[in-house]
């Protein structure tokens, strides 16, 4: 089944608000086997409005339309819908029934507008809204689904989670579909897409795999679409197995995990403490790990030594090695990571230092680059990166998730 999304109004085209609603139904739908065919925004215009279901219609089995269902006179959709679909507006006593007892409820005596929320097509299918006072419409022609709702985001998601899915899922309609997600880090999109080329080519024809690429990770997304979703979740783990053995270093976790996630489980398992020096990423990394729930079972703390001085006073990090390497070097990195871990009782330490830009590089040393060290019961690794570009947000969050990655290779023994 293909659906098309059609969002109306002009706060989401001049910019007043973001369209986070077409984002929540494109999960919600495709995990139900719907594939989103299109998203489009359209004003709050009467032509345009119908355009947009036209065009829909042509290649769409499923229309969704959200926006346009308040009680002001800009709120034009119900109207329009009649007209497309050849009906007039009646009134629908439950609905006046429902307005009513959530007014009464909220001390508010209704007026006209209010009242006229219970004139509804009368070729719809209701749908009940326990969210807000403007139900759901569901209508069909030429072998099209049409579902309009309100577009106010907790209404909308009600009614798609107890009206519309289940709605559409007696149709016979959907497909079942699984989605995994690998979560890689450290290697470049380009350089990953060369290492698993041949994998990729050989995929089963039911999967598809999507590159998603951020400043943190490069996640690939495995899709099968099929008839019986046990099956599916076989074939797309299956394949995943030999992607564990092409790319194993760069692997990290599935889904929705984090490196912070996966680095705290393991130093729960060994009962190690971890610690953080943190000079370019400025607490960066520090606030990562602490945004895990439970991370002080495992995490002693960080010192953020912005300043040469604090480097010195507070990590041990030597003057001549200051004076001789400079700050972004691999000596000072090295003193940093055993300094905290001294300071700090830990067992396990990552230190950064380096240009975060977008001033303060040189020919030598260009903005981007970052020294990282982690540290071990039994080693400590430095490791030079330079990141491409003098963006500053994006090179602190490259570099904290850079750290992160050598940190979880260390507490699994890899390096």
């Amino acid at each position: 089944m293909k659906a098309e999304i059609i969002t109306i109004g002009d706060e989401i085209l001049i910019g007043q608000i973001i369209d986070t609603n077409s984002a929540w139904m494109g999960e919600q739908f495709n995990l139900n086997g719907i594939e989103i065919y299109q998203i489009t925004s359209v004003h709050d215009d009467h032509d345009h409005i119908i355009r947009a279901i036209k065009s829909a219609e042509q290649h769409a089995d499923l229309v969704v339309i959200t926006g346009g269902l308040g009680p002001t006179k800009d709120d034009i959709t119900k109207h329009t819908l009649c007209e497309y679909f050849d009906t007039k507006l009646v009134f629908h006593e439950p609905t006046l029934k429902t307005i009513y007892e959530r007014f009464k409820h909220r001390g508010i005596d209704m007026n006209k507008l209010n009242r006229d929320q219970a004139m509804l097509p009368e070729s719809c299918t209701i749908l009940y809204n326990k969210m807000g006072t403007a139900p759901g419409m569901w209508f069909e022609k030429n072998d099209t689904i049409f579902v309009s709702m309100p577009g106010v985001p907790f209404e909308m998601k009600y009614l798609v989670e107890f009206e519309v899915l289940p709605r559409l899922r007696k149709t016979g309609r959907t497909k079942a579909i699984f989605h995994k997600t690998v979560l890689t880090q450290g290697v470049p999109e380009s350089m990953l897409a060369e290492r698993i080329a041949h994998w990729e080519d050989v995929l089963p024809t039911h999967i598809k795999l999507a590159y998603l690429p951020n400043p943190m990770a490069v996640r690939l997304r495995l899709s099968a679409l099929g008839d019986n979703v046990e099956v599916l979740r076989s074939d797309v783990e299956r394949e995943i197995e030999k992607l564990q053995k092409i790319i194993p270093e760069a692997i990290f976790g599935y889904d929705t995990e984090t490196l912070s996630e996966v680095i705290g489980r393991e130093l729960v398992k060994q009962n190690k403490k971890l610690a953080v020096a943190e000079s370019c990423t400025g607490g960066y990394i520090s606030h990562l790990i602490t945004s895990v729930s439970g991370s002080s079972e495992y995490y002693n703390g960080s010192v953020t030594s912005y300043s040469n001085e604090m480097k010195k006073q507070l990590l041990g990090v030597s003057h001549d090695n200051l004076e001789k390497y400079g700050a972004v070097s691999e000596q000072v990195a090295h003193e940093m990571v055993e300094g905290v871990k001294r300071v700090m009782k830990a067992d396990y330490a990552l230190a950064t230092t380096g240009i975060a830009g977008p001033t303060g590089g040189t020919e030598e040393k260009p903005v981007g680059t970052v020294w990282i060290a982690v540290s071990g019961p039994e080693k400590t690794f430095v490791k030079k990166y330079t990141f491409v570009g003098d963006q500053r947000d994006r090179n602190i969050v490259r570099a904290g998730q850079s750290a992160l990655q050598l940190m979880r290779r260390m507490v699994l023994g890899e390096l």
